[in-house]
């Protein structure tokens, strides 16, 4: 009885396979002739938006997807492609998504996201933007830059985004002219704007803003020419432990100091010009359960570092050289987050360029194991 039971769901099975597939065939069609006919509202019929809405989803993730909604104005999908916008805001689908957004008049949802407390979704609703970089995304995006309330990472976003289109650098300049830009973006604006194609954008921010300096204070390259620029890991291992200091407060693979992230599997989160940045301006992307606090007590003293630690009465700071200090609330005036990095800035200036490019060479290797 067993085996004429199993048969029967195997036809079962078999019978629903087939109407699905003969479902999906019916609703191609009616695609098909709506997408020919193009005087059919699918949204005042609820039986023909069901049959789209069921062809989407067999679409979803690739450019028919976007591109249907758009040719047949399909209405009430704009959280689904406010998902897929925010999923990969810089591949093709990605942006294809946030530009209907911003056509259907829908930059509210975008902005939502910016405004959300989630700074890595905020992060990649501003790099959308400056991905679409047409003239309404850069509109948005100017004010976010320059806006003081935001966090140094949505600003950062916001004048890299910026710095995607032409318009966008230069409105970046004219900040810079006219000295309205924040000092903390100094590094992120002088790297946007030297590496533009325009010579006279080039030519012009050299008299404002300049890029780091290694040692023996020659300027170095911007970042995304660093980038592109191939070094010597096994020398970068040997600075990594030694002159750049970097395992004062980095562990990679069980060795080194705990105060800063562990760098074991760097190599497979952070692209190489992520890499440059996070030497050249840590505070520009400080990572969650980083950031640094100042600790202002009764006494008048002010400890800093990483808080690692809190419970009812005590908070526990970690400093810079990995001493834990446990402190009472009660001694506690003040604690304040700071958006300043404990990771020192200048470290590019302890040596040249090519010692630089040759310890993000060695962390680039820095990878997870597979087996």
């Amino acid at each position: 009885m067993r085996w004429i039971a199993a048969i029967f769901a195997l036809l079962v099975g078999l019978e629903t396979t087939r109407a699905d597939d003969a479902q999906a065939a019916k609703d191609a069609t009616i695609v098909e002739t709506l997408l020919r006919l193009k005087t059919i509202d699918v949204n005042s019929n609820q039986k023909l938006k069901d049959a789209v809405l069921r062809h989407l989803e067999l679409h979803r993730g690739t450019p028919k997807y976007v591109n249907l909604i758009d040719r047949l104005n399909v209405r009430g999908v704009e959280t689904a492609l406010l998902q897929l916008a925010l999923a990969d805001p810089a591949s093709t689908e990605g942006v294809h998504a946030g530009e209907l957004l911003l056509k259907r008049e829908q930059a509210k949802l975008i902005l939502a996201q910016i405004d959300s407390d989630d700074e890595a979704v905020a992060t990649k609703a501003v790099s959308l933007l400056g991905y679409i970089g047409n003239e309404e995304a850069t509109e948005i995006l100017k004010p976010l830059a320059l806006d003081n309330h935001r966090t140094r990472p949505v600003r950062t976003a916001a004048a890299n985004a910026l710095g995607r289109s032409r318009l966008g650098e230069r409105f970046l300049l004219r900040v810079v002219q006219d000295g309205r830009l924040p000092a903390d973006l100094n590094f992120t604006v002088a790297n946007v704007l030297y590496a533009s194609t325009d010579d006279s954008i080039r030519m012009e921010v050299a008299k404002y803003l300049k890029l780091p300096a290694t040692a023996g204070s020659k300027p170095l390259p911007p970042v995304s020419a660093l980038a592109k620029l191939s070094g010597d890991a096994a020398h970068g291992k040997e600075l990594f432990n030694t002159k750049a200091t970097c395992i004062k407060c980095h562990k990679v693979r069980g060795e080194g100091k705990e105060v800063g992230p562990d760098l074991s599997e760097i190599g497979s989160k952070l692209s190489r010009e992520a890499m440059f940045v996070s030497i050249l301006d840590p505070s520009a992307g400080i990572s969650h359960n980083y950031e640094t606090y100042s600790a202002i007590l009764d006494s008048g003293n002010i400890i800093s570092g990483l808080k690692v630690s809190e419970t009812d009465d005590n908070i526990t700071i970690r400093s810079a050289e990995s001493i834990d200090k446990v402190i009472a609330k009660n001694e506690i005036d003040e604690l304040i987050k700071s958006s300043i990095s404990l990771m020192p800035a200048d470290l590019q200036k302890t040596m040249s360029e090519k010692d630089l490019v040759d310890v993000v060479e060695f962390i680039s290797t820095l990878k997870k194991k597979t087996f």
